[in-house]
């Protein structure tokens, strides 16, 4: 562990601390330039007797950062700001979270947390695969791996070539990258005879997207490493929100930095332990953008308050399913591209690249799922195997059209999962 002392709290104890500085967010938030204190200016920090009372607070949106751009949401004046990174969405306005130097420090000391709860030290020598740039997850990476005393390779996005080559011959032992990453890397590999067990690498810390376990087994098994499923997003103060440990019974959230909540997506309600909804994040102690109830989109669920094998007592939730606005709906029926991913990489035969390809044909919604093969492909048995599992997931007919490896567009960041053509 990074921090024992607070890694290990007992539950009580991370409920006081997240109570008071729950009262001092609120206090800071009222008092500063930020446009957010009108959501709360009738509440008041002695309002809140406890950590049940924070269902009574309203909700912060996207929408509502957005409306701010650039620094109307900000709640310190941006010359004691450091640094920043942006967010953007559907609609073309960035949302801007500015960082004051103790948020730089509390990213670090979050994200040591959490190269920690993946088993590296100060001894290993870690690659960094996410961008340097507006993309908050390169700097995320760096702040951590220096917080924790690593070497630091900050290699940054693309030439994947050259990425094999600084792990074997600067003896690379962990690498942290967008979730799709690791499936080009292997691709390269297998094209340039690169062997990865000849190597010291023996980590992968991979985020950024959502990522099933099937996917989770395949890079696993081809590169010889044991992965870890990072979460955290630009407004809450960047990728360091939590990871799973070894014991893979969920993403421990460190909750003397946030509070977590489960709220159903329509109504805002929150959830009780072990029911799927929208992650609701608190902020504790961010300065340049502190956040009351952000509503994140992403769906997940608590899994436990319980200490975990690994010693640590934090919040445990479940690996992100997908996102609110990620969701289909085909003929009547939602899910997500995730699920369809941990179908397909069942098979050996299939690469993991795939594309969901959605249209209206004749006033009828058509879903085909292009997937790039590998190893000879599927036999016809496999074939009909696999027809009959999507079938039983989804309830209707898919088309399957399974494609040469290469035919799917490599683009740098994230994967493109999905083409709908029914959007205008």
């Amino acid at each position: 562990m990074f921090n024992p002392k607070m890694e290990t709290l007992p539950r009580e104890e991370i409920e006081k601390i997240q109570l008071g500085r729950l009262r001092k967010t609120i206090a800071f938030l009222k008092n500063s330039k930020s446009m957010l204190k009108e959501k709360i200016k009738d509440i008041h920090p002695e309002d809140i007797k406890s950590l049940d009372d924070l269902k009574y607070l309203p909700f912060t949106t996207k929408d509502d950062l957005r409306d701010g751009y650039p620094f109307g949401h900000i709640a310190v004046d941006p010359s004691d700001c450091v640094r920043m990174h942006m967010s953007s969405g559907t609609t073309g306005i960035p949302v801007l979270n500015l960082m004051t130097k103790n948020d730089v420090a509390q990213w670090g000391e979050i994200m040591a947390r959490c190269l920690a709860c993946a088993g590296l030290t100060s001894k290993d020598r870690l690659q960094i695969m996410p961008s340097f740039g507006l993309f908050n997850g390169g700097f995320g990476f760096h702040y951590g791996a220096e917080t924790l005393g690593c070497f630091i390779v900050p290699a940054g996005a693309g030439r994947t070539l050259m990425q094999l080559k600084l792990i074997k011959d600067l003896g690379v032992t962990a690498i942290g990258a967008i979730a799709s990453y690791p499936a080009r890397l292997i691709e390269v590999a297998q094209e340039n005879g690169f062997d990865f067990r000849k190597t010291n690498l023996r980590v992968a810390i991979l985020g950024a997207e959502t990522w099933s376990d099937e996917y989770r087994k395949r890079i696993e098994e081809m590169m010889g490493v044991k992965t870890f499923d990072i979460i955290g997003m630009t407004e809450t103060g960047g990728v360091g929100l939590g990871i799973d440990c070894e014991a893979r019974k969920g993403i421990h959230v460190w909750e003397d930095h946030y509070i977590i909540e489960i709220v159903h997506p329509e109504t805002g309600e929150v959830l009780p332990l072990g029911e799927e909804g929208e992650i609701v994040v608190t902020t504790l102690t961010r300065e340049g953008l502190p956040l009351i109830r952000y509503r994140t989109r992403d769906i997940s669920k608590i899994i436990s308050y319980e200490p975990c094998e690994c010693g640590r007592t934090h919040v445990r939730i479940d690996r992100i399913k997908g996102r609110t606005d990620d969701m289909l709906k085909v003929k009547g029926v939602n899910f997500y591209p995730s699920q369809i991913e941990a179908i397909l990489l069942k098979y050996k035969g299939l690469a993991p690249y795939y594309q969901l390809v959605i249209e209206n044909v004749k006033g009828k919604d058509e879903m085909t799922i292009i997937v790039e093969k590998t190893d000879g492909g599927l036999t016809d048995q496999e074939m009909e195997r696999l027809n009959l599992e999507l079938y039983d997931f989804l309830g209707f007919r898919s088309k399957i059209q399974i494609v040469p490896e290469g035919t799917i567009q490599r683009v740098p960041g994230k994967a493109v999962r999905v083409i709908d053509k029914r959007k205008k």
